[in-house]
């Protein structure tokens, strides 16, 4: 999975066999230090593991540098039109800075930045956006935007590496999948380099984490990806569980609890929606169940152990309340009012024999 190639920012690896990593951005201003690092917390909690600051003003590189020192996680600075803001973001202490080569300007400039993040021991992550494409760039596409993407990474890409900095991350977004899918393809077979993907603007909650799920998927599944972020209308927090839940989905990392729950129809004996959120609210309350660790809340007696049979700890409805099951053997049946009380003193036995039930 992903690159050949890796860098490490603040003793995070990325790409070269590395864990494909989880990313967000900060949503709270830079002058609000006390709510970005509030921010960066729960982030980290969650399972974050890089995240990026719009920096936006030289005014703020005295705010930047606290929120860096003070940051639970690495930080990169978001770069755009100046390249004096980069320059300045080393000296606030970021150990690696995205640049846009829609609008970074010429190549003197990129290569004073270049100086400065060699000598810095800085990683740049050369990420293009569809929405900040060039008029020259698109025209030399033919109109091709996912061509033009790829021409915009590759021109300052080139230029890193001509002259001998290879600490780079690859980047091409678009709010388009297909488009940001065709962009990455071209580049991975010209790079080898560690790439981050992900769909840009990609929507509210909902529409983009599905939007999401298919473009950084379908990139996955392809080998292309070191880090990613779902860029979601809403709480960070929200985009590291979907990101978590897209990797987990194809068995690639695993973080927190994997739910399988039935969509319900005339069998069921107990509304499983219902159910589920009884049981979730139950695990809540727990704090040392595994990553990875599998839970199956089905409707009925007739497919759920076997169905679910790969499930840890599962629960199913059945004509005298619910059953109770590991890995497809019952243990036993009760009252669908003793649910919440059944449910924790099973958990707990199951997790005293961990060994025996779960698989890592």
């Amino acid at each position: 999975m992903g690159s050949i190639r890796s860098v490490s920012i603040g003793g995070l690896s990325i790409g070269g066999g590395s864990p494909v990593r989880v990313e967000s951005m900060l949503k709270t201003p830079l002058e609000d230090i006390d709510g970005c690092i509030n921010e960066l917390h729960g982030l980290k909690v969650a399972g974050c593991e890089l995240v990026r600051t719009s920096y936006r003003d030289l005014k703020q590189e005295t705010s930047l540098k606290e929120v860096v020192n003070s940051s639970p996680i690495p930080i990169m600075a978001d770069i755009h039109f100046d390249h004096r803001l980069a320059l300045s973001a080393m000296i606030a202490g970021c150990l690696s800075v995205r640049v846009n080569p829609g609008n970074l300007g010429g190549e003197d400039r990129m290569m004073k930045v270049l100086a400065a993040a060699r000598d810095a021991n800085v990683v740049i992550r050369v990420g293009a956006n569809g929405g900040s494409l060039s008029n020259d760039q698109i025209a030399r596409a033919d109109g091709d935007r996912a061509k033009a993407l790829v021409l915009a990474v590759r021109e300052q890409v080139d230029l890193c590496l001509q002259n001998g900095f290879e600490d780079v991350i690859v980047s091409a977004k678009s709010s388009d999948v297909k488009e940001t899918m065709r962009a990455n393809h071209m580049l991975a077979s010209i790079y080898d380099l560690p790439f981050h993907i992900g769909i840009t603007e990609a929507g509210p909650p909902f529409e983009g984490a599905i939007k999401s799920a298919v473009g950084i998927g379908g990139l996955l599944m392809s080998g292309i990806g070191d880090t990613i972020r779902v860029s979601l209308s809403g709480d960070g927090v929200l985009e590291v569980k979907a990101a978590y839940q897209i990797l987990r989905s194809l068995g690639i990392r695993s973080k927190g609890v994997e739910w399988i729950s039935c969509p319900t129809c005339g069998r069921c004996r107990m509304d499983s929606k219902v159910y589920v959120d009884k049981v979730r609210k139950i695990f809540d309350g727990i704090d040392d169940v595994p990553d990875g660790f599998k839970v199956a809340v089905m409707g009925c007696e007739v497919n759920g152990p076997r169905e679910a049979a790969g499930a840890d700890l599962g629960i199913a409805g059945a004509p005298s309340g619910f059953i109770v099951f590991a890995r497809g053997k019952s243990l036993g049946s009760w009252p669908l009012e003793m649910m919440e009380s059944v449910i924790p003193e099973i958990l707990r036995e199951v997790l005293s024999r961990a060994g025996d039930t779960h698989l890592p």
